[in-house]
């Protein structure tokens, strides 16, 4: 199945895809691209990390550009940066709190009068 030509007709691209195949890179190769991904992390250039963390699969970088993203009130690419970490406690708050949102809306959609 060519996922890559499906999710073209989707037009936004505003999609993520987990893939459980990463790049094989060396222990040595792993370390430089993580420190790389730290100093773009300190400097601000939030991106640029997580392009790095996630080349590498560098579950405490990629937790801290979730902590990032959550504290600038951006929760489904937060949780997106959890879930694949994996940092299961975190990714469970906002999946918790999404899921109040929604019964929430429910709930008011279910007391609304049908006009």
């Amino acid at each position: 199945m060519d996922y890559k030509k499906i999710f073209e007709k989707i037009g936004d691209g505003n999609f993520f895809v987990k893939n459980t195949a990463g790049p094989v890179l060396d222990g040595a190769l792993k370390v430089s691209l993580n420190r790389k991904g730290n100093t773009l992390f300190n400097q601000g250039n939030i991106e640029g990390a997580r392009r790095v963390f996630l080349t590498t699969g560098y579950s405490d970088g990629l937790s801290r550009i979730g902590d990032y993203y959550k504290s600038q009130g951006r929760l489904l690419d937060a949780l997106k940066m959890y879930w694949i970490a994996p940092d299961h406690a975190k990714s469970e708050t906002i999946i918790i709190r999404l899921s109040e949102l929604i019964r929430k809306l429910i709930e008011e959609e279910e007391d609304t009068p049908n006009e």
